[in-house]
């Protein structure tokens, strides 16, 4: 069955790094846009960074160059290589795919599919 799975959160202070990866299974993953939202408690789900199928990527304003987001197509995997962390970032942070029908859009209510991987910077 189609499965994103999440890894690689944890406790850093401020200025740290940290590298998530998400493994997908039940579809291929190079012909789906992938990427990471991220939700802090009392606040909507934010779409982070996406990667397309051709490549092109997107990252929000607030992580625009300490964050990389990069695949893997025989691995099944993304990555979101984050770098120079900062409070405002910590969140649990859910890995996204096409099938979940998102559109990508900025906000959502809430991330309701998964169970993320959590972020916490002090």
């Amino acid at each position: 069955h189609v499965q994103l799975v999440e890894s690689g959160g944890g406790s850093v202070q401020a200025g740290g790094n940290l590298r998530l990866s998400c493994t997908a299974s039940g579809f291929t993953v190079d012909d789906s846009t992938m990427g990471w939202y991220r939700e802090a408690p009392g606040n909507e789900c934010e779409l982070v960074s996406f990667i397309s199928s051709d490549g092109s990527t997107y990252y929000t304003d607030s992580v625009k160059g300490r964050f990389t987001i990069s695949q893997d197509n025989v691995k099944s995997a993304v990555y979101l290589q984050m770098n120079s962390l900062k409070p405002e970032d910590t969140a649990l942070y859910y890995c996204a795919a096409d099938y979940l029908a998102l559109e990508w859009v900025e906000y959502i209510s809430s991330c309701y599919w998964g169970q993320g991987t959590q972020v916490t910077v002090s």
